[in-house]
């Protein structure tokens, strides 16, 4: 019997914010565009209204910093930085929405005009017991913790009750005789690296042969 702790791959939203003031514009301009009536953002936070505002802010301190106004460009670069933080906070409820449904959280994503990227696929962790080659005898895998680690065993005949300790391994395997055929045995392990001793894993159980 085996255990596995699956991992997912998270779709996480990216904001690819152009450098200048007119793409930055354009860009607010079809997030709010493709969110507007969009069913998967039925209550926008912050509103789609605040972030027109804010883009309309930008537009004219643009306009004044493009006609030389006194002071103009400072202005404009506040503005800017005031739409970043507005889109900033419209991202994290975006990811929100796209957490509560990961199934389809990279469509919803792309919906409001943003990009998707995912987080790295990490491999299942198992932790496994089989029985061996010859009767009474079990095999136990587990996942590798790395080079340099060991690993301590334990099997339990009396349901977890008490457990008795097996030799430590260099290996994430190991194989645990001398057990009854036809009873029920539970194992566990944890692994040992320089960090210290890790957490006792759950116990997987195997009828033995």
């Amino acid at each position: 019997m085996a255990t596995t702790n699956k991992s997912t791959r998270r779709s996480l939203v990216t904001l690819s914010l152009p450098k200048s003031v007119p793409g930055l514009i354009v860009y607010a301009q079809n997030i709010v565009k493709r969110m507007t009536g969009n069913p998967s953002f039925p209550n926008p936070a912050p509103t789609l209204a605040a972030i027109t505002a804010a883009i309309d802010e930008l537009q004219a301190a643009e306009a004044a910093a493009i006609a030389r106004t006194k002071g103009a460009a400072a202005a404009r670069n506040d503005k800017r930085k005031a739409l970043v933080a507005i889109l900033e906070q419209l991202r994290a409820y975006i990811q929100l929405t796209a957490d509560a449904d990961e199934g389809n959280g990279p469509s919803i994503i792309q919906s409001a005009g943003v990009a998707v990227r995912k987080t790295p696929t990490r491999h299942a962790r198992i932790f496994a017991a089989k029985p061996g080659r010859v009767s009474g005898v079990a095999t136990v895998i587990a996942a590798s913790a790395g080079h340099r680690a060991s690993y301590e065993w334990q099997y339990s005949t009396d349901g977890g009750k008490t457990w008795v300790a097996a030799p430590t391994t260099l290996q994430a395997k190991t194989s645990v005789g001398g057990l009854v055929p036809g009873a029920t045995v539970q194992f566990r392990h944890r692994p040992v690296t320089r960090a210290g001793e890790g957490d006792w894993s759950q116990p997987v159980s195997l009828m033995v042969q």
